[in-house]
């Protein structure tokens, strides 16, 4: 049997699951059955992707099932690009499952919940391997539909009722977006069959479209500014391990329809669509993480922090389209590169961040940070493992988001060699919003990680938590392993996406594990290099030697002594750092510009028992700008064509007879 055939079984084989867990749901032992068998076919998927990409990674294998159109069949390929996201798809299906298997067992209602995951899975899967308009956009509406039942398991409550709904109308619009890009793409002649549209040449008019349509259909799913309205509510209203799905796994999924269709279907790419595309990922990372700031619920943090990552990805692979539209192919391939392998990365840490929500939330019943604290001390590996995450996606060093996003800065770097002036201001103005954001990211997770583990417990129930079941905690080691082992030794990464590199961009990185001592060197030697390996020893070897010391000659003895609390002799745990106090002093910088913040402060008058009260105003822009004109013109239209269902017959009858002359008028006038 042929690799593709054999891929294919895996989404059959999660749709059979998902029919089991529809019959068995509410047994006490289905938990253990669903996921332990997700978690079986995820590891036989990774095994295969893993087996094509070590034997023979730039070999495409095809095949059609006599499904969907009747003259195009259903269409699934396996190439270079789809075999690494189908092994970011797959290992995130492997370490949710294993997470799920403790993590389930918590779960209220888990017959609104196992039957749908096992078909989410099959329509990520789906997706990466379809090979034509129709199969791709029908897995890409299984996907979306499944994961919104997700979303609305605990649908009694309101805020995820509301969320399920946008989540909804935001997945049928980026729908109806790839529908019409795959439509110009298809041409007159109707050829859903990607090999036809590779061979297609669109015009310059029609490729700004497809671009266009693919940044509202794909970038709407990403959770592109400003189509991201959606994100932040709908991954936290679903349970931990599926918003890590969505999180992680999911908006990659769109990233590979976006790379799919702009750097493989398009053919050649103008130089003004790097400019677009770098523009809408680096306000998307900068609105992205001072959102995540604000934040002071855990779970909508992460899911704003991941908006900030996907810029990072678009600006990636904004450079690439630039570098590739003026024969740099070098550039290029360090930029591709560099976006690759922070897809990568980012479902690494993402996934860890959410399973260490999740833990959280399974400990003690709270997101909002305001209410933790102190959790180091009752959740001890937790706050380790979610401390790796927190290092890993502030991109510090040795962990792997450094690694990724120091290529994407080498990228920005090569940025004088492009002719056009237009590209030579915006692309290190993008790397200082790059930059900005990076900076503000490490603020973003000093906040998280202290404000929830550190410090003294807020409320009695955090002082009554204790540490989650052992496949959580196996399941956030693993993540937390790999964004270790990613950081100290990217060179086995970067020469692994090297194929997918050749395809798209017709030149590839240096091979990087021949460099000594493991140094990743993106152009040469000369310019910059970067050792993981050696940093990671450094930090080790100093770290140790800097305890060592103190605790050796610095005093024999420990010494224990109350916190200052600034002049009051028992400061309340109340007392401490908030998240909401952290943020102000960045919230009084950008709030203004980025959430039309205001302060309030109202005073009580001498002699007065009242306490002071601050009041803080802030508003979401884009929302207020796109969204909520949308809905209230949408309101104002239903109620005023509501009096419609009440017509008699004889004028629903003349209304039809109108339009149909309407419409024979149209199709009499085309031309």
């Amino acid at each position: 049997m042929s690799t593709i055939a054999l891929l294919l079984c895996g989404p059959a084989a999660f749709l059979a699951t998902a029919i089991l867990a529809g019959t068995v749901g509410r047994r006490a032992s289905a938990t253990r059955l669903v996921y332990g068998a997700a978690l079986a076919i995820s590891i036989a998927l990774l095994v295969i992707v893993a087996g094509h990409l070590a034997g023979s990674p730039g070999a495409v294998s095809t095949i059609t099932l006599p499904l969907g159109l009747p003259w195009t069949g259903a269409r699934f390929r396996l190439d270079s690009l789809s075999a690494f996201f189908l092994v970011v798809v797959n290992l995130g299906g492997t370490v949710t499952s294993l997470y799920a298997l403790g993590y389930g067992r918590h779960e209220p209602q888990p017959h609104r919940v196992l039957p749908f995951y096992p078909a989410f899975l099959a329509g990520m899967n789906l997706v990466v391997l379809a090979d034509d308009a129709f199969s791709f956009l029908l897995s890409w509406e299984f996907m979306s539909l499944a994961s919104w039942a997700l979303v609305m398991a605990h649908h009694r409550d309101e805020a995820n009722r509301r969320a399920g709904y946008i989540y909804l109308v935001m997945a049928s619009f980026g729908t109806l977006a790839l529908l019409l890009a795959f439509g110009l793409l298809a041409g007159p002649a109707g050829t859903y069959a990607f090999d036809a549209m590779r061979a297609a040449e669109p015009g310059p008019l029609a490729a700004g479209a497809v671009l266009a349509l693919m940044l509202l259909g794909a970038g709407s799913k990403a959770g592109l500014v400003p189509l991201h309205a959606w994100l932040p509510l709908a991954h936290p209203a679903a349970p931990s391990h599926v918003s890590a799905l969505m999180s992680g796994i999911m908006t990659k999924v769109a990233i590979y329809g976006f790379i799919r269709v702009v750097f493989d279907l398009l053919g050649a790419p103008a130089w003004w669509s790097g400019v677009v595309v770098l523009l809408i990922g680096g306000v998307t990372a900068v609105l992205g993480i001072l959102h995540a700031l604000m934040e002071k619920d855990l779970k909508r943090l992460l899911a704003y922090s991941t908006i900030e990552n996907i810029g990072v990805v678009f600006v990636s692979l904004g450079l690439a389209l630039a570098f590739k539209a003026n024969a740099m192919p070098s550039a290029a391939a360090l930029a591709f590169t560099a976006a690759l392998f922070h897809v990568l990365n980012h479902s690494f840490f993402k996934s860890l961040l959410f399973f260490g929500a999740g833990a959280v939330l399974t400990a003690t019943g709270e997101r909002d940070m305001e209410r933790l604290g102190g959790l180091i001390h009752r959740l001890p590996v937790t706050s380790f493992v979610f401390l790796v995450g927190c290092v890993s996606i502030s991109a510090l060093p040795p962990f792997n988001g450094f690694a990724s996003e120091w290529l994407a800065f080498q990228a920005i770097l090569q940025s004088p060699d492009l002719p056009q002036w237009g590209l030579k201001v915006i692309v290190p103005a993008v790397g200082g919003m790059l930059a900005l954001a990076a900076a503000l990211a490490a603020a973003c997770f000093v906040k998280a990680f202290g404000i929830t583990f550190l410090g003294r417990a807020r409320s009695a129930v955090v002082e009554e938590a204790h540490e989650v079941d052992r496949w959580s905690l196996a399941a956030m080691a693993v993540l937390a392993v790999l964004c270790l082992l990613a950081g100290i030794l990217p060179g086995f990464v970067i020469d692994s996406l090297s194929p997918v590199t050749l395809t798209l961009i017709g030149d590839r990185m240096p091979v990087q594990t021949a460099d000594p001592w493991l140094s990743i060197v993106p152009i040469a030697e000369s310019r910059s290099s970067y050792n993981g390996l050696l940093v990671f020893v450094f930090i080790t070897i100093s770290a140790s030697l800097a305890a060592f010391v103190i605790h050796r000659f610095a005093s024999h003895a420990l010494r224990r002594g109350p916190a200052w609390g600034c002049g009051f002799a028992d400061a309340a745990p109340a007392a401490q750092y908030t998240a909401v106090s952290f943020a102000q002093p960045i919230r009084r910088v950008f709030g203004s510009f980025a959430f039309r913040a205001r302060e309030t402060v109202e005073m009580p008058a001498p002699g007065a028992l009242e306490p002071a009260r601050l009041k803080l105003d802030m508003h979401d822009v884009a929302w207020e700008t796109f969204y909520q004109p949308i809905s209230g013109a949408i309101d104002y239209a239903t109620e005023r064509l509501n009096h419609l269902q009440f017509l008699t017959i004889r004028r629903y009858l003349t209304l039809v007879f109108l339009f149909l002359v309407i419409l024979l008028l149209v199709l009499a006038l085309w031309p």
